[in-house]
């Protein structure tokens, strides 16, 4: 016999009845950071090369690196960079067959994240300290 409510149910677990777990969300920020990390480098790389070309331009990618959108991506690829450093070595753990249960992996997921937070507002510190 058919089923008459087959049109009002969901076929599969969405995100209004299905979290992800804090390791899978973790993973694919890890991803997400490492395109990120991009956008610092590629300011970077305009910022140098502008300093070689000539003094106009210089000033020009200066002024964009100095500027408040210019700090925000470089410190959002900053915090990438430690993000993504710190969710490497865990990798390099998981792929020596350590930390794969369940509680472990929560915990070094909340650790990662911390970890990268706390890093990246001491570089910020000695940053703007020294």
């Amino acid at each position: 016999m058919a089923d008459v409510n087959r049109g009002n149910r969901p076929l599969s677990p969405h995100l209004q009845v299905y979290r992800l777990p804090l390791a899978a969300v973790t993973s694919i920020l890890t991803r997400i950071t490492g395109h990120a990390l991009v956008a610092g480098i590629v300011l970077i790389v305009w910022w140098l090369v502008a300093a070689v070309s000539s003094a106009g331009a210089f000033a020009c990618a200066d002024w964009v690196v100095r500027s408040w959108l210019g700090f925000i991506i470089l410190t959002g690829a900053m915090w990438a960079l430690w993000y993504h450093l710190l969710a490497g070595l865990r990798h390099l753990f998981y792929d020596a067959g350590y930390g794969l249960e369940i509680e472990t992996a929560q915990k070094t997921s909340q650790a990662l994240i911390a970890g990268s937070v706390v890093l990246a507002l001491l570089t910020l510190i000695i940053f703007f300290l020294f």
